[in-house]
């Protein structure tokens, strides 16, 4: 079992040396360099050393591959998320010691306490936005504080330390924990139903966005195209709100849209239009986009300056990433773990892949997950993907429940002939390269770590190549009359 979040530990204001459990993740990563930076003293463990445990150990942070409780001798405070297991050995020895144990929003609300806060939360699309943020207002000569959680292409980093006062957070509902923050502006970039494990049902789930927007202190920055963003906005009654979108009563309205390889748009504004094009594919990038430029204005920026900041964001890792292309045949990575956001990820590739075909590998994250909305998972990837390759769920905080696999999603395709399920990713990544034709898009796809697949998956492309290469070497050969070996 993993530990429950708990956020009634009081933060200290004098944390002594901090140690992180998991420092490796994409979030507590940036928390822990934004530590740092503050003049904090940071420890750290994680399961295995990768390129951002050397990153961490390079800015001086001494990191411990593997828990042992040995691993927090030394440290004053422990920082935590919800997806250690409660006999976590790290975990276990802090409480038997009396240290206070801090959930990594806390250490971020500590961190953010005197700052203006821009809070970007919503079931998807929250990591592209908040990156879409800080990207523009780098751009516009701001120097923001921010914290994301993936990593933006253009600074190599998912954290920064800025001279402003503005700090720019990916705040995570999954938990409840968005609502720790003192928040000045909150984008909301929709909220569709999900972690209802802990919210227990879709109207709780709603209530908590409810909360986090009422307290923001300046403004609400809110989707007007999602239903139960809309119910959001209806709560806030009296205060400062901009919604953002395709609909027609939108203060930032989206239209004119022409999306392939990239996407162009414009935006009408206090009865003006803007317009821009991105280097980023699809329409969710330009509804993103939008959002992102309400902030922005609300910031102080002007519209079109704003707009032209956003024109210089490059992506963000795990994205719709590209990561190589052998035999004609292109390999993407991409974090689309929802539905929706899978919806999202194919309508964009459709985009681009022209003639090719799409063909997601993908990763179910979290067993409830994936039992409750098998059908809605099979719905999206048969309409939308030419072909797809499920491989085991990734299961996060979680423990195996009886019966769930990704079978469940295969299973329940339309046409069964368009998906097929592997317990193992050898065999999953050779079934791919060898229905893979030129032109066709091969995305390893999901929130766990099935970019760890992407390797195999190149190498079996590259072995395809290779052996195609010698059939054809030997085929020349036969016509010539030449001997062949």
């Amino acid at each position: 079992m993993v530990i429950k979040s708990d956020f009634s530990q009081v933060v200290p204001e004098h944390l002594g040396t901090v140690h992180f459990v998991g420092i490796g993740g994409a979030g507590m990563s940036g928390i822990a360099h934004l530590f740092v930076a503050a003049g904090v003293s940071v420890t750290g463990s994680d399961i295995r050393s990768t390129g951002v445990v050397e990153a961490l150990r390079a800015a001086g942070v001494p990191v411990a591959i593997g828990h042992a409780a040995a691993n927090i001798d030394g440290a004053d405070t422990l920082v935590v998320t919800g997806a250690i297991a409660e006999d976590n050995p790290e975990f276990l020895a802090a409480r038997s010691r009396g240290l206070p144990i801090v959930h990594r929003a806390q250490a971020l609300a500590w961190l953010t306490r005197d700052a203006r806060l821009v809070a970007v939360a919503g079931a998807h699309g929250k990591t592209t936005s908040t990156a879409m943020i800080v990207t523009a207002l780098l751009e516009l000569g701001s120097a923001p504080s921010f914290v994301n959680g993936g990593v933006i292409r253009a600074l190599g980093a998912s954290a920064g330390s800025g001279e402003g006062d503005v700090f720019v957070v990916e705040a995570d509902e999954s938990d409840g924990s968005f609502l720790l923050y003192d928040t000045a502006i909150a984008l909301v970039t929709n909220v569709d139903p999900d972690h209802l494990d802990h919210f227990g049902s879709e109207e709780a789930f709603e209530q908590a966005f409810v909360s986090f927007t009422s307290a923001a202190s300046e403004r609400v920055v809110i989707s007007s195209d999602d239903a139960r963003a809309v119910s959001v906005t209806r709560a806030l009654a009296g205060r400062a709100v901009t919604t953002f979108g395709q609909h027609p009563g939108s203060d930032v309205r989206l239209h004119s849209v022409k999306s392939g390889e990239i996407v162009s748009f414009q935006l009408a504004y206090l009865g003006a239009n803007y317009g821009t094009t991105l280097r980023v594919a699809g329409l969710h990038n330009a509804i993103n986009a939008a959002g992102a430029f309400g902030v922005l204005v609300a910031l102080g920026h002007q519209p079109q300056a704003a707009l032209d900041a956003l024109a210089t964001f490059e992506g963000t890792e795990r994205r719709f990433e590209f990561r190589g292309e052998i035999g004609g045949v292109r390999v993407y990575d991409d974090f689309a773990h929802h539905p929706t956001e899978i919806r999202a990820a194919l309508s964009g590739a459709r985009g681009v892949v022209g003639a090719g075909r799409l063909i997601p590998i993908f990763q179910p994250h979290l067993f409830t997950r994936t039992a409750q909305r098998a059908d809605e998972f099979a719905e999206v990837l048969g309409t939308l993907a030419d072909h797809t390759i499920v491989v085991p769920i990734y299961p996060a905080r979680e423990q195996p429940i009886e019966g769930v696999t990704g079978a469940l999603i295969t299973d329940r395709f339309a046409d069964q002939d368009a998906a097929r399920y592997y317990d193992d990713w050898q065999d999953a990544v050779d079934y791919a390269a060898s229905i893979a034709r030129p032109g066709d898009f091969l995305i390893p796809m999901g929130g766990g770590d099935v970019y760890r697949i992407i390797p195999l998956l190149l190498g079996a492309l590259e072995k395809r190549a290779i052996a195609n290469h010698a059939f054809e070497n030997r085929a020349t050969e036969a016509e010539a009359g030449e001997p062949t070996p």
